[in-house]
Parts: C-alpha cells; structure tokens; sequence
C-alpha cells in the first residue's frame, strides 16, 4: 500500500510562486509514475503535471511554461513548482503515483494510489 502525503500548500499572492512536496512510502518510488492533479471549487479533478519513471514528463497547457515537476528517487518525494500564480490557479492539489511508471498520463482513472491534497488559495 502507498502512501501520499502534500504539503507547502497556502495562501499565495497572484504573481507569486509556490512548491509543493509529495512525499511517498509503502512502495518502489522509482518505479512509478507521479502525477498532480487540481480540483477548483465545482469543478472536476483535471491535470496539472505528470513525471514518468524514466524522467519523461508531460505538463497541462494552462500551466506549461509555468510549472515545474520534479521528483527526488533518494527521498521518495515529487514536486511541483508553480511560478506565476494565478486566481485560477486556485484549487486543492493532489499527489498521485501510477503503478504503470512508464506512463504521464493525464487520466485521474490510470493513478493508482493519491494523497489527501493540499490547498492552494491565489488571491489577487
């Protein structure tokens, strides 16, 4: 069984940055794929930014040229770094590993295990 833990979740100005840590354990990190997902208010899970195994990574439009995802295999522990904030960025943000490492796929269905999420408020 894994296990997801976010944190660095806030209270960010519009224009401002935030990084978020997903800390794993339960399971071989190296192997798996890691996503993050958003949820605004009303609105369905959508992708933010996948990282497969291999290093590949996949990054959603609204957020491409702006965001960062990275993992570190020595801690067991993915990240993401959003730069630029924005009001719709607004949105509790998932940690999600795939068991299928080869993929960045940005289907909430393809993820296996997920964190509890964390808030990201951007107010502008």
């Amino acid at each position: 069984q894994v296990q997801l833990v976010e944190s660095g979740g806030g209270l960010v100005q519009a224009g401002g940055s935030l990084g978020l840590a997903c800390a794993a354990s339960g399971g071989p990190f190296s192997s798996y794929a890691v996503g993050w997902f958003r949820q605004g208010p009303g609105s369905e899970r959508e992708f933010v930014a996948a990282i497969s195994r291999d290093g590949g990574l996949k990054y959603e439009d609204s957020v491409r040229g702006r965001a960062t995802i990275s993992r570190d295999i020595t801690k067991s522990t993915a990240y993401l770094v959003v730069n630029n904030l924005k009001p719709e960025d607004t949105a509790v943000y998932y940690c999600a590993v795939a068991l299928e490492g080869w993929r960045t796929s940005r289907m909430v269905n393809d993820y296996d295990y997920w964190g509890q999420g964390t808030q990201v408020t951007v107010s502008s």
